[in-house]
């Protein structure tokens, strides 16, 4: 067994804004809301006491508190903050798996020698943050990854907390099934079925018979519930899709705007790919109905892109595959399958050039050129002009 912290900054993005305007201090900060489509990205601890919590939506959010302070996300902000905090923690360990942009897993083991104790360590790192950028986050410490996630949720916020070697059978038997990762609602139906409260409740259960009502997953709870989880921190593997999406200020079933939006998500898309030095195998295209109810549909592709034709292509196709019988309100766009090898390929010799993905990547290439010096909106498709909103053709 290793030795691994998970850090978990603390209402990351409410924070930075409360940070950066310090007349914020002690009031509710909400982050997205603010139309009445919108939804919350973040709320502080303040505005949580009010019930309000990240994916709900703005209105509902302005009926339980509504003495927040509504304000927009400045993804740009957060991903400077958060690449100044990576950057702490990889002063500590190379071993720095990055799991989104305010978490991350750090493999210790073996600096104990160096750095101390682990509770040490992570009190080294709590007032790096502090001091160096501002904020407070939360650690959790454990000889596996999924405990020490679980572990940095116990103390929130500006905890600490250490699940020792000698104590993880006894945390694992009396750990609620329900914060077990992985568990959603429909797998805490299942266990209450089966009469499994607890995570340790899962060792009175045959594997098979777990399988049969969980199917794989089944298999990984038998594990954990022993505390096995061979997973190790693996640095480099902070991004394991990239999307965009947007919810409308009106619902719609108009094929045509929804092409406009898929266009726009994919070329943002494309442009943050390229700006990560990374190319995706799988598009996927995401619709939210007026109803709540979301539907995804992917498609794996014969060799990884980053152009914003192949990914808009691709997700009309998908959007075109998909019966649409009822308005939306939300479109995405996403892509996954991640990786920073180009692959070679095959073209098709009756291809005319400007049809091909690699004379197209040097068309986004210029673009971004464009972009970065005068900025996203200088160069831009016709389609996607206010003189052409209702235009028929994306």
């Amino acid at each position: 067994m290793g030795l691994i912290l998970h850090i978990d900054m603390d209402a990351f993005y409410a924070a930075v804004e409360q940070r950066d305007n310090p007349a914020l201090a002690g009031k509710c900060v909400i982050v997205g809301g603010q139309s009445r489509r919108g939804v919350v990205s973040a709320a502080n601890y303040e505005a949580r006491k009010f019930g309000i919590h990240s994916a709900m939506p703005g209105f509902k959010a302005r009926q339980k508190c509504p003495q927040g302070i509504f304000l927009p996300p400045r993804m740009a902000r957060y991903k400077e903050v958060s690449n100044r905090i990576m950057t702490i923690l990889r002063d500590v360990s190379p071993l720095v798996e990055q799991l989104s942009i305010d978490e991350a897993y750090v493999d210790v083991s073996g600096c104990e020698k160096v750095l101390g104790d682990p509770v040490t360590i992570g009190r080294h790192i709590k007032a790096r943050i502090r001091d160096d950028v501002g904020l407070t986050c939360s650690v959790g410490i454990a000889p596996v990854k999924f405990l020490a996630k679980i572990a940095s949720d116990f103390d929130k916020p500006d905890g600490l907390f250490e699940i020792g070697p000698d104590e993880m059978q006894a945390f694992i038997d009396r750990l609620a099934v329900q914060k077990v990762p992985g568990v959603g609602p429909k797998a805490e139906r299942v266990l209450k079925r089966l009469g499994i409260e607890r995570l340790g409740d899962v060792r009175r259960f045959p594997e098979a018979t777990l399988v049969r009502h969980l199917g794989k997953f089944g298999r990984r709870l038998a594990r954990l519930a022993v505390g096995q989880d061979d997973r190790p921190v693996t640095p480099g593997s902070a991004h394991k899709s990239v999307s965009r999406e947007h919810t409308l200020s009106h619902d719609t079933d108009d094929v045509q705007l929804i092409k406009k939006y898929l266009l726009q998500h994919a070329e943002k898309v494309s442009r943050d790919l390229r700006r990560m030095g990374i190319m995706a195998r799988t598009v996927t295209l995401k619709l939210k109905h007026r109803d709540f109810k979301q539907v995804t549909r992917s498609v794996t592709l014969g060799a990884p892109t980053d152009t914003s034709k192949t990914l808009y292509a691709e997700a009309v196709k998908l959007l075109e595959g998909y019966r649409l019988t009822a308005k939306v309100r939300l479109i995405g766009v996403g892509a996954s399958g991640l990786t920073r090898e180009s692959k070679p390929t095959q073209m098709n010799l009756f291809d005319p050039p400007n049809q091909k993905q690699g004379n197209w990547s040097k068309v986004d290439q210029t673009v971004d050129a464009i972009s970065q010096k005068f900025g996203h909106d200088v160069v831009k498709r016709a389609s996607l002009t206010p003189a052409s909103q209702t235009s028929n053709k994306p």
